[in-house]
């Protein structure tokens, strides 16, 4: 019976996102929505964006093994990256009127910036793109007993399939839609599964160590981990296609801006629903976690409740997982389309090109399938794909935003000190995160850029 009613879910969430794929009409249309979206879909597309596989089914799992310092990335540092972008980004970013982020690296700098920083942007998607599929795999195997790849297979195909018609339209409403089925889902699966045990006794039974909220050694490489646990998408994803798509497709700046911080609230305080629901599972039911532990909450749900709960949460489940993929395969997409295809071709037309942004979606769908049949950890998949642009991206962007006379060859250097200094530092395997190694190489490159142009006066 549970598989029918996600069968039928499934099929909804396909029709909503076909219906409003009528509403595209061009290619701003396809990409940003026309730059059209409300406070309440613009936040729900944000909040839908970010909520997935890594905070309903990672995040909760790392709590589970290693309390507060497992989830510093994520859901914490997510919510750290949405009030920054409200508070100091979104305004300047909408006014510079883009479609995508690789624009802007051309209009700050060169050519040359744009297609390197488009490439990386690009590649930092396969894995958060991977992260999803791979839960999707994961969650049709638990329910209906289908293979994981199988279920990757059937669970992208679905999304590709309204975010190749409606682009960004298909992803905003059906995002609102499933923000819904989110928060109802987990809100009364918390309800259920907290009125089984008292608060007190559950709370006996987590480890104390699962409270630390700092290091536990007070030593230099401790805290400058610590910090890349905070960095890795608090500052990683700002320099995202993703959450510009988003601030781009607002109708007004102020959406933009009240939507990122809105949005930020809201997410960390839905994301602390799937922890309590870990918490309790693994004090009613010792042992649960053992398999694996990013299985935690589907068993506990499968378990302890009955068919109505199920269908709640596991729509809920599936609403967030596909609400994510559905953006992070577009925003490449778009990258690609935009910044590497168009500029190849003088005289593309609206329509053709809409064609060719069509096309990126399943280009992208396609490698990320690969990359999820190649990894299967959502937690790590999604923090890779964060890495590479907090390393390589998010210092040109904050130095062509706020700091003059930032030039094109500083742009590059520091996009190409950085990715290489995090390559090195992980291929090494170094004590301390590498994304510390690659920043500070990303600074060093821009500084050396200045230092360059500054000589070169003389």
């Amino acid at each position: 019976m549970l598989i029918i009613f996600i069968v039928v879910y499934l099929l909804l969430t396909i029709i909503i996102g076909y219906v409003a794929s009528r509403k595209v009409k061009t290619s701003s249309d396809f990409l940003v929505a026309g730059k059209k979206l409300p406070f309440y879909l613009a936040t729900a597309t944000v909040f839908a964006t970010w909520f997935g596989s890594e905070t309903l089914l990672g995040a909760s799992s790392q709590f589970s093994e290693k309390g507060f310092l497992g989830i510093i990335e994520d859901p914490f540092g997510a919510a750290l990256c949405l009030v920054l972008i409200g508070l100091f980004f979104a305004k300047p970013l909408y006014r510079m009127n883009l479609i995508t982020f690789g624009d802007f690296y051309r209009v700050k700098f060169n050519r040359q910036v744009e297609i390197v920083a488009s490439i990386l942007l690009i590649v930092s998607y396969f894995g958060w793109i991977a992260g999803q599929m791979v839960a999707l795999g994961v969650l049709f195997n638990v329910v209906a007993g289908i293979p994981v790849n199988y279920g990757i297979i059937i669970g992208t195909a679905v999304v590709v399939f309204y975010t190749f018609f409606g682009g960004m339209w298909s992803v905003s409403i059906t995002d609102f839609f499933q923000m819904i089925v989110i928060i109802a889902g987990l809100v009364i699966v918390t309800i259920e599964i907290t009125s089984k045990a008292q608060f007190s006794q559950v709370l006996e039974k987590i480890p104390a160590e699962h409270f630390q909220f700092s290091p536990t050694h007070n030593t230099i490489s401790s805290w400058l981990n610590y910090f890349a646990m905070w960095m890795t998408i608090g500052l990683g994803s700002i320099a995202g296609q993703d959450v510009f798509q988003r601030v781009m497709a607002s109708k007004s700046e102020k959406v933009a801006v009240s939507s990122s911080l809105f949005s930020s609230l809201l997410y960390i305080s839905i994301a602390f629903l799937p922890i309590i629901i870990v918490a309790y599972g693994n004090f009613l039911y010792p042992g649960i976690s053992a398999s694996d532990s990013q299985l935690t909450i589907p068993l506990i749900v499968m378990k302890h409740s009955g068919l109505f709960v199920n269908v709640l949460f596991f729509g809920a489940l599936i609403s967030a997982i596909m609400s994510t993929a559905s953006g992070a395969i577009l925003a490449p997409s778009a990258i690609l389309s935009e910044n590497i295809i168009k500029p190849l071709f003088k005289d593309l037309s609206d329509k053709k090109f809409l064609m060719v942004s069509r096309l990126s979606v399943l280009f992208v769908s396609l490698v990320s399938v690969f990359f999820a049949f190649s990894k299967g950890n959502i937690y790590e998949l999604v923090g890779q794909s964060s890495a590479i642009s907090l390393v390589s991206l998010f210092i040109p962007l904050v130095a062509g935003l706020f700091l003059k006379g930032t030039s094109p060859v500083s742009a590059l250097y520091s996009i190409l000190f950085g990715i290489s200094g995090w390559s090195f530092s992980t291929l090494a395997d170094t004590s301390v995160n590498p994304l510390i190694f690659g920043l500070s190489a990303s600074i060093i490159g821009l500084l050396v850029g200045m230092l360059q142009k500054k000589i070169s006066k003389y």
